[in-house]
């Protein structure tokens, strides 16, 4: 058996994974962090907020999977310019930080 795994998309060419278990991981933080804290000001369980956490987890999971590793195109990363993905990449913080501070809203209105 060989140590060296190549993730291959659709198509059957190798696709980097990094971006995957970068998603994977950023998303298991979020989760974990934010979901059961969240559920226990609401009033729910810390059960309840465990479980909820792992399903956002798991459905984070599988379309980063299918977005970062199944449909991937390998060609398509080279004729963006980077410009174009800095900016993008830029939005996202935007919206990630946008969606942590809606997430603690209801810690601070009662």
């Amino acid at each position: 058996m060989s140590s060296n795994v190549r993730v291959r998309n659709r198509e059957g060419e190798a696709v980097d994974p990094v971006p995957f278990f970068v998603v994977a991981g950023m998303a298991a933080l979020g989760c974990y962090s934010f979901v059961p804290p969240y559920c226990l000001g609401l009033g729910l369980s810390v059960a309840v907020g465990l479980a909820l956490a792992t399903v956002v987890f798991v459905l984070v999971c599988v379309l980063s999977y299918y977005r970062l590793v199944w449909t991937v195109r390998p060609e398509v990363r080279r004729e963006v310019p980077a410009s174009d993905r800095l900016r993008t990449l830029f939005y996202v913080a935007l919206v990630v930080v946008g969606v942590c501070l809606l997430a603690s809203l209801p810690f601070y209105v009662r």
